[in-house]
């Protein structure tokens, strides 16, 4: 009987070990699902192109790569309904951060916009626009940012001084602002193109309007 009741013990106490085991591993993975992976500490986007009302309550920020197929297709798809719904109306300020995942042709697209930005500002969301358009429609790893490119696209711009643009791009001139924009790249811990940041809050699926809408409103909620 001894033996037997020492016996009930040890699986008494192995039992016990085991359901503190399996409540500790839900506790912990509950607690991973309930955090916010996805929150991060706002975004400095001083000197960040935007456009917008300056003191709006809501700050999205797009980062973006000229050379990203699904930055085009964020650009086409679902940034002209933020713009009526929410940056026309003065609830909103957007602001792109380059993003370099496609190396030195996101650089050198990066380096020539930033170059109209601070050169021609009123130029350069149109110009902005115009490098995502000069996409391939096929083919998208196929190098097609060049600097006879990007002044091809230029020469669409009266306002833009194509013999400065040239040299910016060859003297790497505003390669400063670039890099940081590398800075808030991995601050920002972005992995994917298109990464939306609203007021600090990373969404999931980019091209989730409904989704982008109500954080927003939500954020705005908290503003006031």
């Amino acid at each position: 009987m001894k033996q037997n009741n020492n016996s009930n013990m040890k699986f008494a106490v192995v039992l016990t070990l085991v359901v503190v085991g399996i409540v500790v591993a839900v506790v912990m993975f509950s607690d991973k699902q309930n955090s916010s992976p996805m929150d991060i500490k706002q975004i400095d986007v001083t000197g960040q192109p935007s456009i917008g009302e300056k003191d709006a309550p809501v700050t999205v920020v797009e980062f973006g790569d000229f050379k990203c197929p699904s930055c085009k297709a964020w650009g086409e798809m679902i940034y002209p309904k933020l713009v009526d719904d929410y940056i026309e109306t003065g609830k909103v300020k957007f602001s792109y951060v380059n993003v370099l995942f496609h190396g030195e042709e996101s650089t050198l697209g990066s380096i020539a916009a930033e170059s109209v930005y601070e050169r021609n500002p009123d130029a350069y969301w149109e110009f902005h626009q115009a490098l995502f358009d000069a996409q391939p429609v096929e083919n998208h790893d196929a190098q097609w940012i060049t600097p006879e490119r990007i002044l091809e696209i230029a020469s669409g711009f009266p306002e833009i001084d194509q013999t400065l643009l040239k040299e910016d791009m060859e003297q790497q001139a505003t390669m400063e602002s670039v890099k940081i924009d590398e800075d808030l790249v991995r601050d920002a811990g972005v992995s994917m193109t298109p990464t939306i940041v609203i007021n600090g809050k990373v969404m999931e699926d980019p091209f989730n309007y409904e989704a982008i809408k109500t954080e927003i409103e939500q954020k705005m909620q908290d503003e006031n």
